[in-house]
């Protein structure tokens, strides 16, 4: 959560700005749109805006892919659940749960995320793109930043932001996430998102999107090589990261059997059982929360006086 600038819009449709979600980074931060907090003038509700940038080449095609985005109905994809326009800059709202982008996350615990973290935090987004690929729809905006961490789990945002840029244009998001079809102007397919969801599983396990394999731990060296091979051909389909985040690990500890009445023990496919968070990144989203509930309304602008007729 970070303090407005002088170029932030004081408002968008019924909603006043408080902060902005993201911090400026040079690393992994890259964010193709503007999110803020914000909240409407009554106090009623506060919610996560997000806007295109200032300097953005197709806010109209932007538009179209939040247009598209709340429409689908897909596991751990941002959905907007209002839209609008002021002044001509369009912007939509999702309501505000705390949640954090990746980069602020591994900021706030300090470096990297652990293996078995990174693991069920990659089953749950290559789930959600399974589910979408399997409606022959990519994402097309899969970076660092645009996995949002939360209690529930992690979000995708940003979607579309390869297809909304201006042809020739850049789509605000990490090169390093950007596979080499998309570089070089091709069109947006699943298997670019898997290219792009190996970078972020490789930023959150080293702190870069394009590590040297002695950086990630060895039980995710094979499977992040293969997800960033150069020939889409090469790489394994978003359900089949899935198996393969779900069905192999790091080393544990067997755990002792569970008696018969006893709930079946949670797993990384089970909806109900986000990934969870480290102590760091929790006490993060706690202090978010309480930062945006004493954040004070900005003072509405003074009424302009009724013209005085002049005798």
């Amino acid at each position: 959560m970070e303090r407005l600038r002088h170029d932030d819009p004081p408002r968008l449709g019924p909603y006043l700005t408080l902060a902005r979600l993201d911090a400026d980074s040079t690393d992994g931060g890259a964010v193709p749109e503007r999110r803020y907090l914000a909240r409407t003038a009554d106090g009623e509700r506060t919610v996560l805006l997000c806007a295109p940038l200032p300097d953005a080449a197709a806010p109209a095609a932007w538009a179209v892919e939040a247009e598209l985005a709340s429409r689908l109905s897909v596991p751990r994809f941002l959905r907007p659940a209002s839209q609008g326009s002021e002044a001509g800059l369009p912007w939509y709202a999702v309501p505000y749960t705390p949640v954090l982008p990746l980069p602020a996350a591994l900021a706030a615990h300090g470096g990297p995320l652990p293996e078995d973290l990174v693991r069920r935090l990659g089953a749950a987004l290559a789930a959600g793109l399974a589910a979408a690929h399997a409606r022959g729809q990519a994402h097309a905006g899969v970076s660092p930043a645009a996995v949002l961490l939360g209690a529930a789990g992690p979000l995708l945002g940003c979607f579309g932001a390869v297809r909304s840029a201006a042809p020739g244009g850049r789509p605000g998001l990490d090169p390093g996430c950007l596979a080499p079809e998309l570089r070089s102007g091709g069109r947006p397919e699943p298997l670019g998102d898997v290219f792009a969801l190996g970078a972020v599983l490789a930023y959150a396990a080293s702190g870069h999107t394009v590590p040297e394999q002695s950086e990630l731990p060895p039980g995710l060296r094979r499977l992040l090589a293969s997800c960033l091979a150069r020939d889409p051909a090469d790489r394994p389909s978003a359900p089949q990261v899935l198996h393969a985040l779900s069905t192999t690990g790091p080393a544990r500890t067997p755990a002792p059997a569970p008696a018969p009445a006893a709930t079946p023990a949670a797993t990384v496919l089970d909806e109900q059982a986000p990934p969870p968070l480290p102590g760091r990144v929790v006490a993060a989203l706690a202090a978010q929360s309480a930062e945006l509930l004493a954040s004070e309304l900005p003072a509405a602008p003074p009424a302009r006086p009724a013209p005085q007729k002049v005798h």
